[in-house]
């Protein structure tokens, strides 16, 4: 079976941090992406909104360098929560598991600091955390969107 997602998105919050029994990090959040359709002449835009956890070195990493606002492509996979409350109700929740993420831009663009893994999509900085998606480098990322077709 194949549990794979792809996601682009701004955090909606910070991220929290907390720690498993074994002393592994994890670090969470929530992101928002948007989706855009059309309806007979007008352009719609709808907004979904995605829980998501990373584990040990990235979610070290992350907590330190992600904020409310930071856009990210993730690649993970689906997990699904269940639990049953104190009153017998079954419950569940579905949740974004990344292991790959890269910082696309910051919320504030107008930031002075220079960073060797800077680059530019259309008129926004990026900054690659290395070494996490192998293989796309910013250039096919930038390529990708400018490309990019509404198949209806």
């Amino acid at each position: 079976m194949l549990n794979k997602v792809i996601q682009i998105g701004r955090l909606t919050r910070d991220p929290e941090i907390r720690f498993l029994p074994s002393g592994s990090q994890v670090t969470s959040f929530s992101i928002a992406v948007n989706r855009n359709y059309k309806v007979g002449e007008d352009w719609r835009e709808e907004t979904y909104y995605f829980d998501v956890e990373t584990f040990g070195n990235l979610a070290e990493r992350l907590g330190k360098q992600l904020n409310k606002g930071y856009q990210i492509l993730l690649e993970g996979q689906l997990r699904q929560d269940r639990w049953e409350t104190s009153s017998g109700e079954k419950r569940s929740k579905i949740k974004i598991v990344a292991d790959k993420v890269s910082i696309l831009s910051k919320p504030n663009s107008n930031s002075n600091n220079s960073n060797k893994n800077q680059s530019t999509i259309g008129n926004e900085n990026v900054e690659l955390v290395e070494d996490e998606i192998p293989g796309i480098s910013a250039d096919d990322i930038a390529e990708d969107i400018d490309n990019e077709e509404v198949p209806f």
